[in-house]
């Protein structure tokens, strides 16, 4: 009975074995196709500036053209001449691949355009360029060379946004971040107020205190474009001193200087 007993052990000890092991190796397959992938994802293409595509995104459009400054301009001129200006700069140090993205249309409708046109050009980046306001229960009113007129001097200063939603949520923020030191080394301040409970709909979580970056997840631009990207509000035109300042040549140079620095430093460190 013993040796009979001894027989059958052997002969279920060896099914078993060999019934395990095709199933470790179909388990382990996978896995280690898995770790390769997770690998290849993590670490990020090289940056070569002459081949580093760059979108830089001009807000809102000729029919939806933003906000209105303290002195009747609309946002979307603001946002062309500063957009224009940053791409000379960009393509003077060696981003010959930049490109400024004028979109026409309706609001809602442009910003799909911009995702879809970004995305189907392979973008590395994506930057879009505004200038800021105040919601419209903070507004006062004026009158500017005969015309009734609203302003908002309480608050003024840049600021910088990304979305979590967006796949290179990690780079994006990192571009603020520079973006945003570098505008702070030249004596610029952010904008505060998005930590304001006044500010409604419009209040935002603040990633970066020292530099001002916020957290916009919603965002059609930030969020579904492939690339890393970041909004940019250059400052306040609804702020009567800071519209002057923004329509300086100064104030356009100081900005468009620290975008370029900032991408240069964001692509070396690729």
């Amino acid at each position: 009975m013993s040796l009979a007993r001894c027989i059958v052990a052997a002969i279920v000890v060896s099914l078993v074995a060999s019934s395990l092991a095709p199933v470790d190796a179909r388990r382990a397959a996978p896995a280690r196709k898995v770790a390769k992938t997770r690998q290849k994802t993590e670490v990020p293409e090289k940056c070569e500036p002459r081949k580093f595509r760059i979108i830089l995104d001009v807000g809102h459009t000729s029919e939806s053209q933003g906000a209105t400054s303290a002195r009747n301009d609309v946002e979307f001129g603001f946002n062309l001449h500063l957009a224009k200006l940053i791409g000379e700069r960009l393509k003077s140090a060696g981003f010959a691949a930049t490109r400024v993205l004028v979109t026409g249309g309706k609001a809602r409708a442009s910003l799909l355009k911009r995702v879809g046109t970004a995305n189907a050009v392979h973008a590395d980046f994506f930057l879009s360029i505004h200038h800021d306001s105040v919601p419209d229960k903070m507004l006062e009113e004026w009158e500017f060379e005969g015309a009734k007129s609203y302003f908002s001097d309480r608050f003024g200063g840049h600021s910088l946004f990304v979305s979590q939603r967006n796949p290179r949520f990690g780079a994006s923020l990192a571009f603020a971040r520079l973006l945003g030191k570098g505008l702070k080394e030249r004596g610029l301040q952010y904008a505060s107020q998005y930590t304001l409970p006044l500010m409604g709909r419009y209040r935002h979580e603040l990633l970066d205190k020292d530099v001002g970056v916020y957290r916009y997840d919603g965002l059609v631009v930030l969020s579904q474009t492939n690339s890393a990207a970041v909004l940019l509000e250059a400052g306040s035109i609804i702020n009567r001193d800071e519209e002057m300042a923004m329509n300086s040549p100064e104030r356009q140079e100081l900005i468009a200087g620290a975008v370029t620095v900032a991408m240069r430093e964001f692509c070396e460190r690729r």
